[in-house]
């Protein structure tokens, strides 16, 4: 009786070998609209205007916001700096952070000699075309 089980078992196997060497092959084609591209090329735009910035000094006095530029980099020159005039104030803005992790720890820092730092999120300029 064990003969015959081993026979069943050895043309079992066999069979479910040849069930494997037998696979099927195919081809596949995607058949996709042209405005799936510009949608993702729209994307990636929307996606680079998401960054962070901190503001560390504002001050209506353009001589004092450029010193203040000058004070920030030589204490922290690991980030860019930039004095920007928004009606009736210049500000200096500090950095181009992707995440608001990024941001935050570098607020950390920050804040060490800036206590009113703030992080924001600077609206996304129109592009020219």
């Amino acid at each position: 009786m064990s003969i015959k089980l081993r026979h069943i078992s050895i043309v079992i196997s066999a069979l479910f070998l040849s069930l494997n060497l037998a696979a099927q092959q195919g081809e596949v084609t995607i058949d996709q609209d042209r405005d799936i591209d510009k949608l993702l090329e729209f994307k990636k735009d929307i996606e680079t205007t998401k960054i962070y910035k901190i503001q560390v000094y504002q001050s209506v006095d353009p001589d004092k916001a450029q010193r203040e530029k000058l004070n920030f980099l030589n204490a922290y020159g690991e980030w860019p700096v930039e004095i920007v005039w928004n009606t009736p104030n210049y500000k200096v803005w500090v950095g181009n952070f992707a995440t608001r992790l990024e941001a935050d720890r570098a607020l950390a820092k920050i804040k060490k000699n800036y206590m009113n730092a703030i992080i924001f999120r600077p609206k996304a300029e129109k592009k020219k075309k």
